[in-house]
This record gives structure tokens, C-alpha cells and sequence, in this order.
């Protein structure tokens, strides 16, 4: 009798400890491997092991939840599948996640095979180690050894050339020193006291003797002044190549070039306004709520992942954004952009005429007179490839004679619904004003060149 409460107790413990370790059995049979691919592929824009994002961290989620709710690996993956209809159940904890990350429904993965849920759980709880780095990083030391011993090789090759040339030098200058007191004995002879004589002794009689040459280098002189003074004048305010750093870094290449983020989606008041302003940092925020870290595969030289993450920092506490409760609670902060192009006050320039008015009238200029350069935004053809640069620099002079020089060469669209209409009694009179063109008709032809267009 008593052998066989014994035996109870036993199975009794068997069966408990069975029911507590169901769900770490269940991540164990997973293939933690394929589980990171399919977690970087179907989960990481939300979630992440060690910190919270849109979603919670899921860093060892199957055990926390089976200690914490008493859930096991079903529920989670009735959740993974369609947490919209775990919730509509009744589901009690469903409906606290669902309140707790501000009633923002996770993406349903019904395509998720219990397999493949089994593996990426399998991941969250015993995330494979990297892979074997230890081999790289020897190779990298021996390869590092080989290296210095070059290195060192090389370091005792240049300090022997260093003594053969100091060596040099010394016999040099006591070659100079004996040819000195050979010079002292000589000029202290008769002939050399009377060859003296003859000589220019100084800048007076060097002048008396060459005035005309001297004069004539003077003028030189002058002239190379005046056209150096010339040229700084002319550069007044020209300021093509200025890149000045800005108080949050931000490259075009990554986000025009490579993610063809559209222009005017940032600067949206290019197209219908007279100024492009400068995007406000809500703009940024409508890609950056949910991308917390660069995860792309450029990296500009000198720059790593950790520099880019840090400027998306930049950008939360700017804002007074808290990744962590996913909420504007903390004070914002303003951000002193500094301007890149900027006209003068006496200059008037409007982007949405020349962006929506003449936007194929340039495209087909600028791509004419540049087969090397071609441009398919209409923003490139006075603001350069931007898409192709980290720092954004001003790629033209932007004087007044680049601009009339634009209007000389740009021709219209005498056929465009608008300038065919408005422009009709004015066709002929301007084939007999600029026979030349073969009708084709430029902006100077239409008042490109009038004072008033561009001046107050």
C-alpha cells in the first residue's frame, strides 16, 4: 500500500512538471535557425528580443507568458494567426494587449504553419549564436599579425634610408663648408676687389640700370591685380559646393536614391507654392514611428549602423517622441535646420512655376543640352542628382546669368493647351521677331528677360 502512494506522488510530480515545461518542449522542437529568418522577414518591423518597438519585446515570450497568464504555445499561435478573432472570443488577455499598445491591431499571419510558428518561438526563446565569428576574428588576428610584422619590416627599411640620407647631407654641407673658405681666401684677392666694382650693389642701381624692364613688370603686376580683384568680386555670393553639417543627419541618397522616396512627398509646397520649405519633423515621424533603426545595406564611408540609429534618436527627441510607450509624452525640442539655398530678398523666384508650368519645358532643355546628364524630376535640373548625394550641396551658381541663360535656351511648348490659347495672336509676330528660331520659341521670347519678372 504504501509502494503504491509512493508511485502516485511520483506520477502525480511527472504529470505537473509535464504540464509546466508543454510550451518550452514545444519551442525546443523548433528549428531556432529557420525561426530568425522567418522573424526577420514577417516580424522585425514590429518587434524585436530585447526592447520594446510598436509591439512588445518577444525576447523569451513563450516562458514569460506561461508564468505570467498561464498561456500556453496554442494560444500564442491562435493569436499569431488571427488575434482579430482571438479578441472577438473574449479572450481576456487578448483584449489587455490589444488595450495596452493603443488599440493597434497586429498584421494576422494566417499563411503561418504551426511549423513555422513552432520555429520562430523556438528562436525567441534560445536565439542560435552568430555565426562562427571566432574563426573570423583569428583569421583576422593572424591576418592583423602578418600585418605589423610587414609593417615593422617595412618601418626598419625606411630608418636605414633615413641614415643613408642624413649621412648624405652631412658630407654635403662639409663639401659647402670647405667650398665657403675656398670663396672667403678668393674674395680677399686684388682681382676680385676690382671685379666688384662693375657690380649692382643695390635695388636703386638695379632700377637705374632696368627701368624700362622693371616698369614694364610693374604694369604686369597691376593688370594680374585688377583681374584677381575681378574674378573675388564676381564671386560675391556664388556659393556652388556649400554642404554645410546639419543638426540631424540626413542623407538623400538613402531615402530618395534608394528607398525613391518621391521629392515634393517632403517638400510639398514645391508644387504649389512660391517657397519649397523645409519639411517639419511630423513628416519624418510618418516613416520614423516605426522605423527605429537603419536596417538597410548602404553605409556611407567612415559610418556605421550605430551612427545612423543615433540621428533617428535625434529625431525622437526632437519631436518628444517615447519609442517605449509610443506616445508624444515628452517636451519637443526645435531643430535649427541650416539653410542651403537661399535668394536674395530683391530676387522673386516661384517654385510652382517652374514645377508645374514649365516642368517638360526644362525636363526636355536640360536633357537636350546634358545627353551625360539626364533628369527624370524636373527639381534635379537646378538642384543637381540629389538622390545620388549624403550631404545635399548647392549644384549651380544660381547668379542672374545662369538663370537668363536658362531662359535663352529653354524652349516653350507653343502647343500645350494653355500657351497654344493664350499665346495664338502672338505666333507669327514672334517668327518674324526671331526668324532664327525655325519657330521654335524660347522664354525670352514670352518676357523671359523683363526686368519686373524677377525684380520688385
Amino acid at each position: 500500500m504504501i509502494s503504491w502512494r509512493k508511485h502516485y506522488k511520483r506520477g502525480l510530480l511527472a504529470i505537473t512538471l509535464l504540464l509546466t515545461t508543454t510550451a518550452s518542449v514545444h519551442a525546443q522542437d523548433g528549428d531556432p535557425k529557420n525561426g530568425e529568418k522567418l522573424f526577420k522577414a514577417q516580424c522585425a518591423a514590429c518587434h524585436a528580443l530585447d526592447k520594446q518597438m510598436v509591439g512588445p519585446a518577444l525576447g523569451g515570450v513563450v516562458e514569460r507568458l506561461k508564468t505570467e497568464q498561464n498561456l500556453d504555445i496554442d494560444w500564442l499561435r491562435s493569436w499569431i494567426k488571427d488575434n482579430e478573432a482571438l479578441r472577438a472570443s473574449g479572450d481576456k488577455y487578448a483584449n489587455e494587449v490589444y488595450e495596452k499598445f493603443n488599440k493597434t491591431p497586429m498584421t494576422p499571419f494566417p499563411n503561418l504553419s504551426d511549423k513555422d510558428i513552432d520555429d520562430i518561438l523556438a528562436y525567441t526563446t534560445n536565439p542560435p549564436a552568430p555565426e562562427p565569428a571566432a574563426a573570423a576574428e583569428g583569421g583576422a588576428s593572424q591576418a592583423d599579425t602578418i600585418a605589423a610584422l610587414e609593417e615593422a619590416r617595412k618601418q626598419s627599411d625606411n630608418s636605414k634610408i633615413l641614415l643613408i640620407s642624413l649621412g648624405f647631407i652631412a658630407a654635403l654641407l662639409l663639401w659647402l663648408l670647405l667650398r665657403l673658405r675656398q670663396l672667403v681666401k678668393l674674395s680677399q684677392s686684388q682681382e676680385l676687389a676690382e671685379l666688384d666694382q662693375t657690380r649692382i650693389h643695390s635695388i636703386g642701381d638695379f632700377y637705374s640700370k632696368y627701368k624700362l624692364v622693371g616698369q614694364g613688370l610693374l604694369g604686369l603686376l597691376a593688370l594680374f591685380a585688377f583681374y584677381g580683384v575681378w574674378n573675388w568680386t564676381m564671386d560675391i555670393g556664388v556659393y556652388k559646393g556649400y554642404k554645410p553639417e546639419q543638426p540631424i543627419y540626413f542623407s538623400h541618397k538613402i531615402h530618395a536614391g534608394d528607398n525613391k522616396i518621391d521629392c515634393q512627398l517632403c517638400h510639398s509646397s514645391a508644387k504649389y507654392g512660391k517657397v519649397s520649405e523645409i519639411p517639419s519633423m511630423n513628416v519624418c515621424m510618418n516613416c520614423h514611428r516605426n522605423i527605429s533603426e537603419y536596417n538597410g545595406a548602404y553605409l556611407e564611408p567612415g559610418k556605421d549602423k550605430a551612427f545612423y540609429d543615433g540621428e533617428i534618436q535625434k529625431i525622437y527627441a526632437a519631436t518628444g517622441w517615447d519609442p517605449e510607450s509610443q506616445s508624444y509624452k515628452n517636451k519637443p525640442q526645435p531643430v535649427e535646420w541650416v539653410r542651403i539655398h537661399n535668394m536674395p530678398d530683391f530676387v522673386y523666384f516661384n517654385h510652382a512655376q517652374h514645377v508645374v508650368a514649365g516642368e517638360q519645358a526644362i525636363l526636355n532643355s536640360h536633357n537636350k543640352k546634358n545627353p551625360n546628364d539626364q533628369i527624370d524630376v524636373v527639381c534635379k535640373a537646378c538642384h543637381g542628382q540629389v538622390d545620388t548625394m549624403n550631404v545635399v550641396s548647392m549644384a549651380n551658381d544660381f547668379t542672374m546669368g545662369w538663370c537668363i541663360e536658362c531662359h535663352r535656351t529653354t524652349e516653350v511648348d507653343m502647343n500645350n493647351g494653355y500657351n497654344k490659347e493664350y499665346f495664338q495672336n502672338l505666333h507669327d509676330k514672334l517668327k518674324k521677331q526671331y526668324p532664327k528660331s525655325e519657330g521654335k520659341i524660347t522664354v525670352d521670347a514670352i518676357g523671359g528677360l523683363e526686368c519686373g519678372k524677377c525684380h520688385y
